[in-house]
Order: C-alpha cells, then sequence, then structure tokens
C-alpha cells in the first residue's frame, strides 16, 4: 500500500466504484473489499484478490431496505427481521429474476443473494452514492486475517490489489468514530415459511446477533 492508494474522499470512491474499479472501505467490523455488484467484471476481480472460490457467493451491502428491495425479493423479508436493520444481520433473500441483474459469482443456486443494510456511515453513503448494492467481503485473502486499521491490512493483500486489471483505491476511515470495532461477524439467516404459515429461520452463520435475540423476536430458528 502507497500513499497514492489513498483516495482523498468519499466522492473518489464512489467516482471509483461506478467507473468499475475495486474499493477498499471500512465498516462497522473490519475493512473490507468491493465493488458495485451489477458490474461483473469487478466483481471477479473481487474475487480473485481474496483467492476466494466462486462457489461462494460474496455477500451484499445496502444504503437502505429501499435499495436492497431494488434487486431482492423484500416481501421475502419478514417486518420484525427488518427491524435489525441497519445491523449485522445478513438474510438470504430471492432475486427478483431467474435471470438477475447480478452476476453469477453473488447469487446462490437457489436465486438468492445474501444481503445486509449496514449501520456505518461511511458504507451507507457509498451505496446511497454508487446506485446500488456493494459486495462486502473483507478485505483479506481467504482464510487470513481481517484489518480493523488501515495500516494493518494484509501487505500480501495489497500487493495482490495492485496487480488488478481495474482502477482500485483505499478509503480510510475519518475519524476514531469511523474505524471497524471488529468483534463477531454479522450473523447469516435464511427466512422460511413453516407448514404453519409462521417464518422460521435457518442460521446459517452465528455471528453478532445471538440465537436468544432471534428468538425472543419470535423466530423458530432451524441449524444449517
Amino acid at each position: 500500500m502507497t500513499a497514492s492508494d489513498i483516495l482523498p474522499d468519499l466522492g473518489a470512491a464512489i467516482r471509483l466504484l461506478t467507473a468499475g474499479g475495486v474499493l477498499i472501505f471500512p465498516t462497522e467490523t473490519f475493512y473490507a473489499a468491493g465493488c458495485l455488484a451489477r458490474d461483473a467484471k469487478a466483481v471477479s476481480r473481487v474475487f480473485a484478490l481474496k483467492a476466494r472460490d466462486h462457489g461462494h457467493p460474496l455477500p451484499l451491502i445496502a444504503a437502505s431496505a429501499e435499495q436492497v428491495g431494488a434487486t431482492l425479493d423484500a416481501g421475502a423479508l419478514p417486518e420484525s427481521l427488518a427491524a435489525f436493520w441497519p445491523g449485522p444481520l445478513t438474510v438470504l433473500l430471492p432475486v427478483l429474476s431467474k435471470n438477475p441483474p447480478l452476476p453469477e459469482g453473488l447469487v446462490n443456486p437457489a436465486h438468492e443473494a445474501a444481503v445486509r443494510v449496514s449501520p456505518h456511515p461511511t458504507v451507507r453513503a457509498l451505496a446511497a452514492g454508487a446506485g446500488g448494492l456493494l459486495t462486502a467481503s473483507s478485505a483479506n485473502i481467504s482464510g487470513c486475517a481481517p484489518a480493523c486499521r488501515c495500516e494493518g491490512l494484509d501487505p500480501r493483500f495489497t500487493a495482490r490489489l495492485s496487480a488488478l486489471d481495474v482502477p482500485f483505491g483505499i478509503l480510510a476511515a475519518r475519524g476514531e468514530e469511523e474505524q471497524p470495532a471488529g468483534g463477531l461477524p454479522s450473523t447469516i439467516v435464511k427466512p422460511l415459511r413453516t407448514q404453519k404459515g409462521a417464518t422460521a429461520l435457518r442460521v446459517l452463520r452465528h455471528g453478532a446477533i445471538s440465537d436468544a435475540t432471534l428468538a425472543n423476536a419470535g423466530f423458530a430458528l432451524l441449524p444449517a
């Protein structure tokens, strides 16, 4: 990572995203590597950057529930589950079409994608300014440690970033209040309708929102 890799402001980061670039940016937990989700070339570069198997779709992040609903079936999101947004809850939702406006690497075989609305102000501003969902996977090579500070990014990872054939840049947190806090990753769930019409959740990854919290919200929990 060099000083020239650090972008001067939020506007420059938004321009990079809309130009098809890959951006490293702070979230509520760790620094993430992402791009506009609708840009297939940029998405493929994020997979290559992380050395991530295309069989493990990248999670998405949104500025609002309304932005989620432009691409995914928000009708499949129970209201009591939407109350956890913005927050560290990633929900698996159906895409709006069997031929979705999302690259293949973001959609599972059941035509679903995983998304959350971030509580981090920078993330929400990026997604709103770029005009679409962003990919948001931790800024590290798969299997390696994520970073809570810009200066803590793995140099092997930033070297791979420099080798990409698309524009890239790093947006550093502005002030302590925007620094990632670390901790547990987001909890990942899939809403399911039971035979009695109630909503159950299949917990695909345990994380920041506990099983007890979800159960107290009235959901029956099923194992992955």
